[in-house]
């Protein structure tokens, strides 16, 4: 039996076990968990040391590192978010539907586990006790792996985890870490199909592609942002400007920061170049632009094609001018990842038609993408944020792990 096949075939079974647990025990286990983390935090950190010291070696930008990064402040974050999806209204028994039949068959649709959920993942070790956090309430069991980058970190919050399962008397296969980080290992991950309902990929472009080429497991796509800002004609450009330092600046590794800026032509001149000392007075930003901007960006670089449709993760935007809101609504659903997009403007009825004409999970008018985030939005810790239509959409949370079955009861019927 390979190192797959053997936690799969562990993860099963605790799935199984896992069914029969009330939402009270859930909820003590989680509280627990968030303690012991606290408790740990010494230990964490001085694992999470390893991981920083193996990335400065290796030359990890800033930016990447900050990722990365345990301190006790973010250690009380992760346990805080234990406490509120305790705290949450648990899914698994909740009705969706109820009914009779014209056969007298009573029918009732439930929310129910999806089983064994999967997910791969990088840099940020903090996924890993969400991603369990939300699967443990959802009765699921759950397999992680994350990046080389994180193992120590990984190992040591696992490994917590573990030991508080154990001390309550539940299994501690409910969570599992791939402590192999090998590409051999992640795609026989991906072809687990006999133990794995559903797979999660959260990372980078590249990484989600991988998973999405060599699954065969279902795959719910989730992360990759390549997140617009539209400035209309109409917009209040202090407002923008705002919106925009905000959006750009305030945390650029994560994936719904801003990376591409839009800017009609009858404001370009007075926008951008305010735009630009504002940002200057607060974070440089360099900025790869098109002709029409480049003209009024003396510090801009010429943009390529590619640089249009990247996710920078970095202090740097691609900006094009266009000439109508429409201009603007195309272009982004050309480039758009389907993540989040935004318009900034005072015009009721355009602001409408570019919500409901941008393809994305969600849809921004005068406000910062960076409020796409399952807390934000009341969800709890959230596991992901789907960019697909099929089952889960935006941030996951609770519901997005689970799926329905229905419940028949019937007192002797036959179908003719």
């Amino acid at each position: 039996m390979t190192y797959i096949e053997t936690l799969g075939k562990k993860a099963v079974a605790a799935s199984r076990d896992l069914a029969k647990l009330r939402t009270s025990e859930k909820n003590a286990l989680l509280t627990l968990v968030a303690k012991r983390l606290v408790a740990e935090r010494l230990y964490i950190i001085e694992e999470n040391t390893k991981d920083l010291a193996a990335a400065k070696d290796n030359g990890i930008s800033a930016i990447m590192i900050d990722r990365l990064m345990l301190n006790s402040e973010r250690i009380e974050g992760i346990a805080e978010g234990l406490r509120q999806v305790a705290d949450l209204e648990d899914p698994i028994g909740q009705v969706v539907r109820g009914y009779t039949n014209l056969d007298g068959l009573k029918i009732v649709q439930k929310r129910v586990p999806l089983g064994v959920i999967a997910m791969i993942f990088e840099s940020r070790p903090n996924v890993s006790v969400d991603a369990f956090s939300l699967a443990f309430k959802t009765n699921n069991a759950i397999i992680l792996r994350g990046g080389r980058d994180a193992i120590h970190s990984n190992k040591a919050l696992v490994s917590v985890i573990r030991k508080a399962l154990e001390d309550a008397g539940i299994t501690p296969d409910v969570v599992q870490l791939v402590e192999d980080t090998s590409h051999e290992v992640a795609e026989e991950l991906m072809q687990a199909v006999d133990y794995v309902d559903v797979l999660i990929p959260r990372g980078g472009a590249r990484l989600i592609n991988t998973v999405k080429e060599k699954s065969k497991v279902p795959v719910i796509e989730t992360g990759v942002g390549n997140v617009h800002i539209y400035v209309d004609e109409f917009a209040d450009l202090d407002m923008a400007i705002k919106i925009v330092i905000n959006a750009k600046t305030q945390r650029p590794s994560v994936c719904n920061a801003a990376e591409s800026l839009l800017v009609h032509e009858t404001i370009a001149e007075a926008f951008l170049p305010a735009l630009d000392k504002a940002l200057k007075a607060v974070q440089p930003v360099e900025f790869r632009a098109d002709d029409k901007a480049l003209a009024l960006l003396p510090d801009a670089r010429k943009a390529t094609a590619e640089d249009f449709a990247t996710e920078f993760l970095d202090y740097i935007m691609s900006v094009k001018v266009v000439s109508s809101s429409q201009e603007a609504i195309d272009w982004i659903n050309t480039y758009t990842t389907h993540h989040s997009e935004a318009i900034v403007t005072r015009d009721i009825e355009r602001a409408e038609s570019f919500q409901d004409q941008v393809d994305a999970a969600a849809v921004y008018v005068n406000a910062s993408t960076r409020f796409t985030d399952g807390f934000v939005f009341g969800l709890g810790a959230e596991i992901g944020i789907s960019t697909q239509k099929m089952h889960a959409r935006g941030p996951m949370g609770l519901e997005a792990l689970t799926s329905t079955k229905f419940y028949i009861n019937g007192n002797g019927q036959t179908r003719g």
